[in-house]
């Protein structure tokens, strides 16, 4: 899964942001990665609701075309849309962007399938790096303004623009954002112990696509506990997975201090593609506690019971007793992963693991809780995220946890550590879950053998 990176400047950024309300924009298609064609943009663009065109040129020029509507009907027809216009954001730094917007108010698109067609800016229309731009058809403009008639392009871009809202009247969330809370989390982690006589820690596993920050989330909690910054697990930003191994980590309480009864367990990342990544059959045999840590993964061939690395006789201890699903807030999921974690699902499922599932990079995906993230539960832009990632993956709302690691910090921060251990608190309350129902498959086991007996 190839990381794809905006080509917007900082600068230009907040030209065209200044264009829109509180929105941020999400990257959906690069002509440069994706190919200058109109399927390749139909592909990630059509039914994505509000997107902005972003087009670059030699001469410097950074313009494009805004429409409310989606793209993806294919008629032929005119799509009205009030709130579509066309803009420049020129060469000169200083002055604001250009703005244009339909001669009737109502002027948008033409949806035929082929390349973005606003009337007067036409793009991809022959698959290929060249605008058509005809001033004065749906928009009025004059051609050294809005691209410095350079028409040859060096870059098209496509945004989904996504409204943050505002905040909620109330939280949807309680928490306390207090060091006392704090302590208490703490302590709640490091004197538990499970219910099963056979297990002295919980083991729970981190699922997710490349680059979401399962490493960075095992680095975190361990920095907690350890009272400064670790990186014990390797992590980074990549097109292809960091992690190739299956690991095993425990956390310590300070420097050379009690072992925590939980130990993270962290996987080769998921890819969009079948053949990419993590093998799904690879997790059902860590799911089982047959891989030994350490295991190097192969996307292209499962791990055999004859393998190096293949643990034969597993035990409850080494079992995985929860499943944490991990997601980059900030991304959006394609088809391709939607259906290899239902997969995934169904499998876990079947095997009766509790799942939850983490959204990572919160900071990043609202500019709100950037600025505070006690206001991480009266984000509007938040709760939809989770409420988007429930639906689409089939996960209780209740079993969603917006978290953010520690990335850039070199101290600690109270209520970044307040989300971390809350996020950990709940992974071993799901772990007792899993006991409970293994404890009750057994009694209802020695029952029916007992009936047996007795007849």
């Amino acid at each position: 899964m190839t990381v794809v990176t905006s080509s917007l400047s900082g600068v230009h950024e907040k030209k065209l942001l200044s264009l829109f309300g509180r929105v941020r924009l999400h990257l959906l298609y690069k002509a440069s990665v994706h190919g200058y064609a109109s399927a390749g943009f139909h592909q990630r663009c059509n039914a994505q609701g509000p997107t902005l065109l972003v087009a670059y040129n030699a001469a410097g020029y950074v313009f494009g075309a805004y429409t409310a509507e989606d793209y993806g009907t294919d008629t032929g027809d005119l799509v009205q849309d009030s709130k579509a216009f066309l803009y420049s954001l020129g060469v000169d730094k200083r002055k604001p962007a250009l703005r244009v917007t339909s001669n009737d108010g109502r002027y948008g698109f033409t949806d035929d399938g082929k390349g973005p067609d606003f009337g007067a800016l036409k793009f991809l229309r022959a698959d290929d790096a060249v605008v058509v731009s005809v001033p004065g058809t749906g928009f009025a403009f004059n051609a050294q303004d809005m691209h410095g008639v350079d028409l040859q392009l060096t870059e098209l871009e496509a945004y989904r623009v996504e409204d943050f809202g505002g905040l909620l009247a109330k939280p949807w969330r309680i928490s306390n954002w207090t060091v006392e809370k704090k302590q208490d989390l703490m302590k709640e982690i490091m004197t538990y112990k499970p219910d099963v006589s056979q297990v002295s820690a919980a083991r729970v596993l981190l699922v997710g696509p490349v680059g979401s920050g399962k490493s960075s989330f095992f680095n975190s909690i361990n920095s907690v506990f350890r009272g400064h910054m670790t990186s014990q697990a390797i992590s980074g930003v990549c097109g292809k997975s960091v992690t190739t191994q299956f690991r095993n980590f425990s956390i310590k309480a300070g420097k050379g201090g009690k072992t925590l009864p939980l130990v993270l367990c962290d996987t080769m990342g998921l890819e969009s593609l079948p053949d990419g990544g993590m093998d799904v059959d690879d997790l059902l045999s860590i799911y089982k506690g047959h891989i030994e840590d350490r295991y190097q993964f192969s996307p292209s061939t499962p791990l055999q019971d004859n393998s190096p690395g293949f643990r034969k006789k597993s035990t409850l201890k080494d079992r995985i007793h929860c499943v944490v699903y991990v997601f980059d807030t900030c991304q959006l999921l394609a088809d391709e992963m939607i259906e290899k974690m239902a997969a995934i699902r169904k499998k876990t499922n079947l095997m009766g693991i509790p799942q939850l599932l983490l959204m990572t990079k919160v900071d990043e995906a609202c500019p709100l809780v950037k600025e505070s993230l006690s206001s991480i539960y009266l984000s509007e832009y938040i709760q939809k995220k989770a409420q988007q990632f429930s639906t689409t993956l089939g996960i209780p709302l209740s079993c969603v946890l917006p978290v953010q690691n520690y990335s850039q910090e070199l101290d600690l921060e109270l209520k970044l550590d307040i989300l971390l251990l809350t996020a950990v608190q709940q992974m071993l309350h799901f772990s007792d879950s899993f006991f409970e129902n293994l404890a009750d498959q057994t009694d209802e086991a020695e029952q029916q053998l007992s009936g047996f007996k007795s007849e």
